[in-house]
């Protein structure tokens, strides 16, 4: 065998395109980015992208950092998460997203357990200062060693990657593009609690061949991405779906609906990455006249188990693939029906990509376990990530069975007469705000800090899972409590000011 073919990186796949297409629109933000983090609105060839990617992987070798070191990146939906990404990647750091919702607690918590010795963010977006935040976490994670961000009024201390950009420095290293390397660490929450999920290139591409291949993504598309990007998810349905294509990216920061039409219609785009339930919401108003370009739509869903129950897609010149989402576990995709657009069948055992062409890649596995719950294997699922911690020794002369799939704890059930599986329950003890996962021991723990009386609770959402609800005998006291804590938003605003609102 030569041992000098290895398989692709995300550089690799950038660069393929790079250099048979140098002068292509590559990227495009979002049409309201000056009002999400203050900076002005860029479109970049491949060309253009390349350079800036080159500068910022230049100023992370300059910063000392050595191969493998993990950088942790908060960013939202623009330009600088894929040009950062990218950079990370070719001078082979591991980058570890953060989603925007995680404040000062979380990200302390992730950076000591990672061993990050940088992190990445932007000055404001949507009016917080998230650089604040970074540089606050920094000063309690011992490992970071570099704080830098995009934007104006940074604070002292952090280094600006605009600058970097502007500089365009060349200095490099030699690298070998090998997609068996790590590339990621994002992170998950179980019923055995928080973990980290390490991937490499593979896993990765992977997962985005998963989507591209089954929905039948053309070669140069448009894809305009409404998912956030801070996740296995999220940087498979943007990065690697537009990298697989070899097309453009068009950025857009959840969620701005008179933004979105506007830019959507403006690049023309013929497909469309969000949110399942927004997808088949914009369907219900007539998708297809209001995006006459939109051939193909991608609809992620962080709510696996209400697939089979949602409406069906009603345009007909546009598809809908859904993309089942289990954390950070894995994803599978399976394309509408095109008669009715009503969601098709999942079977048990291997599946490929697309699903239903004969003799197509197996792209993993769906199988369910003894205690019926839906396993997953293949590719793209890192089973060590989520084995179980060994038993204590001499706790059992017998070892247990080897065990090479991931159970997602999603509860599963075969269809007798059909011969589907039906995800019939999300894990138990696991609540889900949007993209948000957490334990509902958690919901104790933080109304048990704000004192006698307080109250804290997830109710049943049919769009985002959960939704929070919180009681105290005051409650901005309450929100203020939890801010100083270090709490995300959802957190705190579960004990908004309702009056007015008939709400208890």
């Amino acid at each position: 065998m030569n041992q000098s073919i290895t398989s692709p990186t995300l550089d690799t796949l950038f660069k393929r395109s790079l250099a048979r297409q140098p002068e292509a629109l590559a990227l495009v933000d979002p049409i309201n980015k000056q009002r999400v983090t203050g900076q002005t609105r860029k479109r970049l060839t491949y060309a253009q992208a390349d350079r800036a990617i080159s500068a910022i992987a230049a100023h992370f070798v300059e910063s000392g950092l050595p191969a493998n070191t993990v950088i942790a990146v908060q960013l939202p939906s623009t330009i600088e998460f894929a040009l950062t990404v990218l950079a990370a990647h070719r001078v082979g750091l591991v980058v570890a997203p953060l989603p925007l919702l995680w404040r000062q607690a979380e990200l302390t918590s992730v950076l000591n357990r990672t061993a990050a010795r940088a992190i990445v963010t932007c000055g404001k977006i949507d009016g917080v200062s998230y650089a604040d935040i970074a540089m606050n976490a920094a000063a309690e994670a011992f490992s970071i060693r570099h704080v830098c961000g995009f934007g104006t009024d940074l604070p002292e201390g952090m280094a600006s990657l605009d600058d970097a950009i502007l500089q365009d420095s060349r200095t490099s290293r030699p690298m070998i593009q090998d997609g068996r390397k790590p590339a990621l660490i994002s992170f998950d929450v179980t019923s055995e609690g928080f973990r980290p999920v390490p991937r490499a290139h593979f896993g990765l591409i992977a997962g985005g061949l998963a989507m591209s291949l089954e929905s039948d993504l053309a070669q140069g598309a448009t894809i305009m991405s409404a998912f956030a990007p801070m996740s296995f998810a999220g940087i498979c349905s943007s990065l690697v779906t537009w990298l697989l294509s070899g097309g453009t990216l068009v950025m857009h920061h959840p969620f701005d609906e008179e933004a979105f039409e506007a830019q959507f219609n403006d690049q023309g785009c013929d497909t469309l990455i969000a949110p399942a339930q927004l997808a088949l919401r914009l369907d219900e108003c007539g998708l297809s006249e209001r995006l006459p370009t939109l051939r193909n739509a991608i609809g992620l869903w962080r709510t696996p188990e209400q697939v089979a129950s949602s409406v069906h897609w009603r345009s007909r010149r546009v598809t809908m693939t859904d993309v089942y989402l289990f954390g950070e576990a894995g994803l599978f995709g399976a394309r509408r029906n095109a008669e009715d657009g009503s969601p098709a069948p999942i079977k048990p055992g291997p599946h490929g990509a697309p699903r239903e062409a004969p003799g197509a890649s197996i792209a993993g596995e769906i199988l369910l376990t003894p205690k019926g719950t839906l396993g997953l294997r293949g590719p793209m699922v890192p089973v060590a990530a989520y084995a179980p911690p060994p038993p204590p020794p001499g706790d059992s002369l017998i070892a247990p069975p080897p065990r090479d799939y991931v159970d997602t704890e999603y509860a599963a059930r075969v269809d007798r007469a059909t011969g589907a599986v039906n995800i019939t329950a999300p894990p138990s003890g696991v609540m889900t705000v949007g993209g948000y996962r957490f334990l509902a021991g958690e919901l104790q723990e933080w109304a048990r800090r704000l004192g006698q009386g307080a109250l804290l609770t997830a109710l049943p959402d049919r769009l985002s899972g959960h939704r929070l609800a919180g009681r105290a005998q005051d409650n901005a006291r309450a929100r203020d409590a939890l801010t100083e804590l270090g709490l995300n938003p959802l957190m705190v605003e579960a004990f908004r000011d309702r009056s007015g609102t008939g709400m208890p």
